[in-house]
């Protein structure tokens, strides 16, 4: 199996899919039940595992990498039979790690690119909503490892919370109905807004504008 998934090397667009089908599935399934959980940390994985093979990782980076998403299954399931949320935030943070690991093995892949073409482009809109998704996991995981509110005025967050959180403040829309209560909150927040701009800023607006459409069949 593993390598039939290295067939889909710069397959940029397939992670995107992987990336929207994570944010629907931790959007929508029942937050209280275990199942919706566990298929969460499922589908982050094999995003994160797509998305390093997408990028040519050697094979024993490609395999450790499988090994992690596994583990944070494990400690998903783990969190059911033992109703453990320290478990399931352990699994949170897993997947957030290695989502960290696959944007920045696609990212190294995208600035190191020679010519800008419309991969090139994919791989960095990718970039950009793998931070939403990753940070939205390091919520996630602070929830359940916290042992108290994340958000001032609201108890009992749920999946749903932590992602639209996230996105707005990647994209610094700052809605405002949801707000760091702790410290360890609020740094992870500024960070995210930071990484945002200076992404978009810096990289995506450059690509953009160094990308022509057709060149190579000019030539």
């Amino acid at each position: 199996m593993l390598e039939r998934t290295e067939r889909v090397a710069a397959a940029y667009g397939l992670v995107l899919v992987l990336i929207l089908v994570t944010f629907v599935v931790t959007m929508t399934l029942p937050p209280t039940g275990w199942f919706g959980r566990v298929a969460a940390i499922v589908v982050a994985g094999l995003t994160g595992v797509v998305a390093l093979t997408s990028s040519e990782m050697p094979r024993p980076r490609v395999r450790l990498a499988t090994v992690a998403a596994v583990a944070a299954v494990a400690a998903a399931v783990g969190a059911r039979a033992f109703t453990s949320d320290a478990l399931l935030g352990v699994a949170f943070t897993i997947d957030a790690l290695l989502l960290t690991v696959a944007s920045g093995a696609i990212l190294r892949r995208v600035v190191l690119a020679t010519e800008v073409e419309f991969r090139t482009i994919l791989g960095a809109v990718s970039v950009f909503t793998l931070l939403g998704l990753l940070f939205g996991f390091l919520f996630l995981a602070l929830g359940r490892l916290h042992g108290a509110d994340v958000f001032q005025g609201v108890t009992d967050a749920e999946p749903r919370d932590y992602l639209f959180f996230s996105y707005t403040t990647l994209t610094t829309t700052g809605y405002g109905n949801l707000i760091p209560a702790g410290q360890l909150g609020q740094i992870l927040a500024v960070l995210e807004m930071l990484t945002g701009q200076i992404f978009l800023v810096t990289l995506v607006a450059r690509l953009v504008s160094l990308w022509r459409p057709g060149a190579r069949t000019a030539q």
